[in-house]
């Protein structure tokens, strides 16, 4: 079993979401895109020697379960949506020892990008 001491990461970036996010009646109606950035903390040297998918963490899937996670969760604030995010790539794969997640919306304002940086760590 590889450790979970290194400090390895996965990254996914640029990961786009259309989804219902924002407290406001308007962003409660029509979905918004949200962009994120993500380090999955993992060992990736058993995959390293194995070349086999099923020995490291597979990051469609962690991209498809924040998806779908985001679209139910219809969160009003981005700090919430940012947690979501987290929760469901943690319930992917149990290979994944921390996560830090950068969330961005990118719309929501004229002149600037509203967004949210959170680091988590896996709790057993």
């Amino acid at each position: 079993m590889p450790s979970t001491e290194t400090q390895d990461a996965l990254f996914l970036n640029d990961f786009r979401v259309c989804c219902i996010i924002g407290d406001l009646p308007h962003e409660r109606e029509h979905p918004q895109e949200l962009v994120l950035q993500m380090e999955l903390f993992c060992d990736t040297r058993f995959a390293a020697k194995t070349d086999a998918l099923h020995d490291t963490v597979d990051y469609v899937a962690v991209i498809e379960g924040v998806r779908k996670a985001l679209i139910e969760s219809k969160c009003k604030m981005i700090e919430r949506a940012a947690q979501v995010a987290v929760d469901a790539a943690f319930a992917e794969d149990e290979r994944i020892t921390a996560i830090t997640l950068t969330l961005r919306k990118p719309h929501a304002l004229e002149n600037a990008v509203a967004g949210v940086r959170i680091h988590r760590q896996r709790t057993h």
